[in-house]
């Protein structure tokens, strides 16, 4: 195995993976659930995550209190943050492939806002990260969400341009996508479809329905997804460990929702 599928595999066991992302303290703030990061991504450990996506601050902060924190990181290379008005939906590299390895990432992570002003820029962006991925023997996530004023969705597209994204990550080299849930199963198969590369479900904006979550998860799964990437669903959740331990459950062992709701008992 070479060491790009090394790496890849530390991050998607079993072609699989629960990521969460908790980068968003970068571009808001504050940020429910984000207060105490390395006690959270212990919890999120201990859940059974296996990947964090965190910007490179983060990753040291957690490595130089815990250096075997046992969890696989991503280091999200984009970034913008709220006060950035026209400018606000335009990622900008804040790091590169080196630097993240150097700080003891495993994986890289960037994105695009495609519909989005400052869409090409993004685009070159995404590619020099999985150019300077590839000769690193580094797996990236494409972050490719379907938004914006100028979003330009084909004809008979039921995903409102998820697919593509999808498709863009891939052609552009990244070796995980996520996507959004797309509302229903049939939809939410062509963004599956659209490149064969593992594609890692969002989580959306928050909610207080655990259930409903989880059912999205088991409806994703049963759609050929390989796992989730979700941020606020799992860090602002009363019980990281446990809503993690739960969606687990659903991606590697293939419970149904009843038997993950479980996992939420105190």
């Amino acid at each position: 195995m070479d060491l790009h599928a090394q790496r890849l595999s530390r991050l998607m066991p079993g072609g699989r993976g629960v990521w969460v992302p908790i980068d968003h303290g970068a571009s808001d703030w504050p940020v429910a659930g984000l207060e105490h990061p390395l006690e959270l991504v212990r919890l999120l450990r201990d859940g059974g995550a296996d990947a964090i996506v965190a910007q490179k601050g983060l990753i040291s902060h957690v490595l130089h209190h815990d250096p075997q924190i046992g969890v696989g990181l991503v280091a999200h290379l984009s970034v913008s943050t709220r006060h950035g008005g026209p400018d606000a939906g335009e990622k900008v590299s804040v790091g590169d492939v080196a630097e993240a390895i150097a700080r003891g990432a495993t994986g890289v992570s960037a994105q695009v806002n495609i519909g989005t002003p400052g869409e090409g820029r993004m685009i070159e962006r995404l590619g020099a990260v999985t150019r300077d991925a590839f000769t690193n023997d580094v797996p990236t996530l494409g972050m490719v969400y379907a938004r914006g004023e100028h979003l330009n969705v084909m004809d008979g597209d039921a995903s409102g341009g998820q697919a593509h994204g999808v498709r863009l990550a891939f052609e552009l080299g990244c070796a995980v996508a996520k996507a959004a849930w797309t509302g229903d199963e049939a939809s939410f198969r062509t963004v599956v479809d659209a490149a064969p590369i593992p594609v890692l479900v969002a989580g959306g904006p928050r909610t207080d329905d655990d259930e409903a979550l989880l059912t999205m998860v088991h409806r994703a799964m049963r759609c050929g997804a390989s796992g989730v990437c979700m941020g606020r669903q799992i860090f602002a959740h009363p019980h990281p460990d446990r809503i993690v331990r739960a969606i687990a459950s659903i991606v590697h062992h293939e419970a149904n929702v009843v038997e993950a709701m479980q996992h939420l008992e105190g």
